[in-house]
């Protein structure tokens, strides 16, 4: 008869491999040829964009398989939530194009309205306030270095050397591509980065802490589960921790800047417009805005519309992640901090998972099932700086910062405001 740990174990299996018949970016993904006939009808057409066809039936049949072996423990309570996101994802790619698509969208992503942990605070109103502040400090001199573009070969050098150092003969590869959906992609062997692409003077720290640093080592960490193959999976379930701990990583590793911020904050804005109604061409003309580059403001257009309705409604809302991730990655950290629960924190890079997912992972490494991560990011292999930053920054969010902000912002309106 199966015991209890091999039953887990062939479940974690079964849902990998329907994992694996879903690559959601990629099936999304927009040719060249769409962008340059954009640009030949002078920006003022809807794109043309068709989508190949997707079959969910074969996804559906593997997960009915997994789910014939689920019990009703707390753990198989959290493989059959990982069966859903799965069946979600076919659902939503067999969609592409439709209303549908967005609700399957919204469910395995979110929305920019959906509140934080507080039942309060949304990434909506959270990118509005960095919107706000940001515009605040459009006339200060940052300090900033003067611009210079750094290109894909320089980045792809930096990007090779911190991989090896980091993980050894595990390192992936990383290669220079024609086209890409962003300017660079991670993958456990592969790194690819867009020829095209120009960075600045962050870029390539940004992309080392993100990619590497969180993405790489995640899906190594997972593939070296024995037990638990379905940690090594990157599907839906997981995105909103794994952008989380990725742009975390980026801010402890003082790789981010206001830029960086405000583009995420923008993603969340413009998902938001398509959400409540507007169509590729008034988010196009939004991004322009901002940026100020057409080629820049298509992509991130691109973005949000990509698998969705161009005439407005129903986005992609995969982008609106980002910043909540950030938000609850940060809170979490924060607690683990302050609690004495440190032994929690290396739990976060076995694999991809989600937070919510923790006490679970907890409970089945006890088991001998989850494998403690063999990469962690070195801002957590080496975390005396990030445990001093944490019980500095959850003390701060205790006071009552109203009556702190009253108390500046009145000494402020003493001083006149120069033109810096």
């Amino acid at each position: 008869m199966q015991s209890e740990k091999e039953r887990f174990t062939e479940v974690s299996s079964r849902l990998y491999t329907a994992s694996q018949t879903i690559r959601i970016l990629s099936h999304l993904n927009w040719s060249r040829d769409i962008r340059e006939q954009f640009f030949a009808n002078n920006c003022n057409t809807l794109p043309k964009v068709a989508y190949p066809e997707f079959d969910p039936k074969p996804t559906f049949e593997l997960v009915k398989e997994a789910r014939k072996l689920v019990g009703d423990s707390d753990i198989d309570q959290w493989l059959a939530s990982i069966a859903t996101k799965i069946e979600d994802s076919a659902s939503m790619l067999s969609a592409v194009g439709t209303p549908d698509f967005y609700y399957f969208s919204e469910r395995l992503y979110g929305k920019p309205t959906n509140p934080f942990v507080d039942g309060k605070t949304t990434p909506l109103e959270l990118a509005k306030t960095f919107e706000k502040q940001i515009n605040s400090y459009s006339s200060f001199n940052l300090g900033s270095p003067l611009p210079f573009c750094h290109f894909a070969q320089e980045i792809a050098e930096q990007m090779q050397a911190a991989t090896i150092d980091m993980f050894g003969d595990d390192a992936p590869d990383v290669e220079i591509v024609d086209e890409l959906s962003a300017n660079a992609l991670a993958s456990p062997k592969l790194i690819r980065i867009r020829k095209t692409a120009s960075f600045n003077d962050l870029d390539a720290r940004q992309l080392i802490a993100h990619e590497a640093h969180i993405h790489v080592a995640t899906s190594i960490n997972g593939l070296k589960q024995p037990h638990l193959k379905i940690l090594a999976a990157g599907h839906p379930g997981t995105t909103k921790t794994q952008e989380g701990l990725a742009v975390f990583s980026e801010f402890i590793s003082g790789a981010i800047d206001l830029d960086r911020l405000q583009r995420l904050a923008d993603r969340i804005l413009a998902i938001q417009m398509s959400i409540d109604g507007a169509d590729f061409l008034e988010v196009y003309d939004f991004f322009l805005t901002q940026t100020n580059n057409p080629k820049q403001a298509y992509e991130n257009s691109r973005r949000v519309f990509r698998g969705g309705v161009l005439s407005g409604g129903a986005p992609f809302t995969k982008d609106g992640v980002y910043l909540e991730g950030f938000i609850r990655v940060n809170n979490i950290l924060k607690v683990i901090a302050t609690s004495g629960r440190a032994d929690c924190l290396r739990l976060l890079f076995c694999g991809k998972l989600d937070i919510e997912d923790m006490p679970v992972l907890y409970k089945l490494e006890k088991m001998g099932l989850c494998q403690p991560a063999t990469y962690l990011p070195p801002w957590a292999k080496d975390a005396r700086y990030l445990l001093a930053y944490l019980m500095c920054s959850s003390f701060l969010s205790k006071m009552d910062m109203q009556q702190v902000s009253r108390h500046y912002e009145d000494l402020l309106a003493h001083i006149p405001k120069a033109t810096l």
